[in-house]
């Protein structure tokens, strides 16, 4: 297993379809978003190489309290999150790098954000809708039943630092997800036919 944002990582990741960008492969009302995703992936297999990500402050925040955020979600629920790298598709040229992996059928994604996140999130319930297609691609993905929604902010009282909401496996939904991604690999794999053969040009 290759760790998370180490090159070995990057290099698995490569050209692949990945359920943190799901999102952009569904936005057919935001034509630009999965255009540019596919154009992504597709430069992707023409150098080999990772193109290189947006990062900002809220990200790298992610990753500084991701531990703490694990720690946290194991201490509230006593269940142990196990570390996982790429996980890819059996067939298609898609995979997922799940947060954690919880017991045989579960799995846990973390995201921390700022207080006034916390509060928006707890106050509504349930978990936000533009997280869907990165966590149904994960059970799916991942083979499991349900996945953990952890949203953690570090800065908020002890009693709402930590917020779970256990997301069930939607069959239908994973079934139309599929197809989504089944349909922009053939994209991908149509215009990267063109661009190496000369026909694009």
């Amino acid at each position: 297993m290759s760790a998370q944002g180490s090159p070995e990582w990057l290099a698995e990741r490569c050209g692949k379809a990945t359920a943190s960008e799901f999102h952009a492969i569904l936005a057919k009302g935001q034509g630009k978003t999965r255009a540019a995703y596919l154009r992504r992936v597709v430069a992707e297999r023409l150098t080999g190489k990772p193109m290189e990500t947006y990062k900002n402050k809220d990200i790298e925040r992610g990753i500084e309290q991701e531990p703490y955020a694990k720690m946290s979600y194991e201490a509230r629920t006593g269940l142990m999150v196990e570390e996982a790298g790429f996980i890819k598709h059996d067939t298609l040229e898609a995979g997922c790098s799940p947060d954690g992996l919880v017991g045989d059928d579960g799995g846990a994604e973390i995201k921390s954000v700022i207080p006034t996140v916390q509060l928006d999130t707890i106050l509504a319930g349930g978990y936000p809708s533009t997280h869907k297609p990165q966590i149904q691609g994960c059970i799916w993905l991942c083979k499991r039943q349900w996945w953990d929604f952890c949203s953690f902010s570090h800065d908020m009282p002890e009693r709402l630092r930590l917020y779970v909401f256990r997301v069930i496996r939607d069959d239908a939904y994973i079934v139309s997800l599929q197809a989504e991604v089944k349909v922009f690999l053939d994209e991908v794999d149509y215009l990267y036919q063109r661009l190496t053969n000369g026909s694009a040009l």
